[in-house]
């Protein structure tokens, strides 16, 4: 099992984390920390595999844990839970090398997607080299991390479907891989409108990019794929 620290001021915040990790099989919490310089303590001493960890903490907030963290070569992967939701606390945090970043109030189920980038990476890095493929899901579902933690969702569209069409388009077989609106309907069972309207979404937040395609011997066909720098 990997082992699991939270760091978290507010009781009642660091009581849901604890319940949502207890339903993770995978983790083992060692630890739960109300104060991040004691954090730190332990974290300098002791083998972690992954930290939840608030940003706003006083006195010593949750980035500066982080940045010391890395100062000492602690490479301990991070999945941030806060209510600080500004761009410049969420970049800075991408910045430092966490692997998710989830804004107060969060669901389960969000949760859980968290968890599961960080065990696609740990279970790719068990693997002691990567395919292009490897990086290239990893990349991906930290662009849509990046992007999703503080764009809020339009209007009429819906997180589960929203992740369900991104799942499509970052799984092993998918990733890196240009799609038709048709070829994601197929594959989701989501209307084609519906792919259309959730793939302009994903392009204005910088998620996935478009082109079109005029060598289908038809009409020309508009194709998507995950955002690649």
């Amino acid at each position: 099992m990997l082992k699991l620290v939270i760091v978290e001021d507010d009781l009642m915040v660091a009581a849901i984390n604890r319940e949502f990790a207890l339903k993770t099989p995978e983790l083992n919490i060692v630890a739960t920390f109300y104060n991040g310089k004691e954090a730190l303590e332990f974290l300098i001493t002791n083998p972690i595999d992954l930290l939840l960890l608030d940003i706003y903490m006083s006195e010593y907030t949750g980035l500066d844990l982080l940045s010391d963290l890395r100062r000492q070569g602690k490479m301990i992967d991070a999945i941030v839970i806060s209510a600080a939701n500004d761009a410049e606390h969420v970049e800075e945090a991408f910045h430092l090398g966490i692997v998710d970043y989830l804004i107060k109030p969060f669901t389960y189920d969000r949760f859980q997607e968290a968890v599961q980038k960080f065990l696609l990476r740990r279970s790719l890095q068990l693997k002691g080299e990567y395919t292009q493929a490897d990086i290239d899901r990893i990349v991906a579902s930290l662009q849509y991390s990046s992007a999703n933690s503080y764009c809020a969702l339009k209007k009429g569209l819906q997180q589960q479907t929203l992740d369900i069409i991104v799942e499509c388009l970052t799984n092993e077989k998918n990733c890196g891989r240009f799609m038709t609106s048709e070829q994601i309907s197929e594959e989701t069972k989501f209307s084609k409108m519906t792919i259309r309207r959730y793939m302009n979404y994903l392009i204005e937040t910088k998620a996935a990019v478009s082109r079109v395609n005029y060598f289908t011997g038809g009409r020309p066909s508009i194709e998507y794929a995950v955002h690649k720098n």
